[in-house]
């Protein structure tokens, strides 16, 4: 019978669309990258998902993100996103987890109920502890280096962190890796060199602040606000989702 994923299943069978909708993927952070990993995911026929961030829509996110736009500012990604999701397929089982991901906040998570962990967050301790908790729960992760800063969309490959080269971000987390003795990391990451972005405080979130109320961690808390548009963050988005699913169905 056909349905929205008919033609996904001429690719990969229906063992593999059993196997989608019968696992669950956590993407930490939902934002130029995490929102088109959600986004794939669902159209493949992903059976649940689990949306960690605790921010709001800015309207300076609608340059990058899938789930921003005037109608959307002011309100919690999650919140968005399981909107959308569900106008995709109602069938999903959507948790959403308001929480900015740390340490500190990771006994809240239950990592053995998730088959693949997806890191799209930016904060290198968050992005650490997601690995260690990932390798302690035996569960497989990929990870996202920096796409910030970034004109070139083509320039990003699929490798183990410490096969990576040039990114600033992927320089952190070997060295950091390394020392807590983890041995492998599955990331997508970009080799083209950060473009250094222009100093103009008449557009600078630095000085012209305009987060939604409440929002705990503005542009102002940033040593750097970087640059960014609608198609590097987009790309590497979806490249992180294609190897989800891959690895799932044992694709090669």
């Amino acid at each position: 019978m056909l349905d929205q994923f008919s033609r996904t299943q001429l690719l990969i069978g229906k063992d593999g669309m059993n196997k989608l909708k019968n696992s669950r993927v956590a993407v930490f952070g939902i934002g130029g990258v995490g929102g088109y990993t959600v986004e794939a995911l669902v159209r493949s026929g992903i059976g649940a998902i689990d949306l960690i961030d605790d921010d709001k829509v800015c309207l300076t996110n609608i340059n990058r993100q899938i789930y921003a736009t005037n109608k959307t500012v002011g309100k919690y990604k999650v919140d968005v996103a399981e909107d959308r999701i569900y106008e995709i397929n109602p069938n999903v089982r959507v948790v959403k987890h308001k929480k900015f991901y740390m340490p500190e906040t990771s006994n809240e998570f239950d990592f053995s109920k998730f088959d693949y962990i997806v890191d799209t967050i930016d904060t290198v301790k968050g992005k650490i502890e997601l690995v260690i908790q990932a390798n302690a729960a035996d569960k497989p992760i990929i990870s996202s280096m920096g796409a910030g800063n970034k004109m070139d969309p083509s320039a990003f490959e699929v490798a183990d962190i410490y096969e990576t080269s040039i990114c600033p971000l992927a320089r952190v987390m070997r060295y950091e890796l390394k020392k807590r003795g983890i041995k492998k990391l599955k990331v997508v990451y970009s080799k083209e060199k950060p473009v250094t972005p222009i100093e103009d405080m008449t557009i600078s979130c630095r000085t012209n602040c305009i987060c939604p109320p409440d929002t705990k961690r503005k542009c102002t808390h940033r040593r750097q606000v970087p640059g960014s548009n609608s198609f590097v963050p987009a790309v590497a988005g979806l490249i992180i989702a294609g190897e989800v699913i891959k690895d799932l169905i044992n694709y090669n």
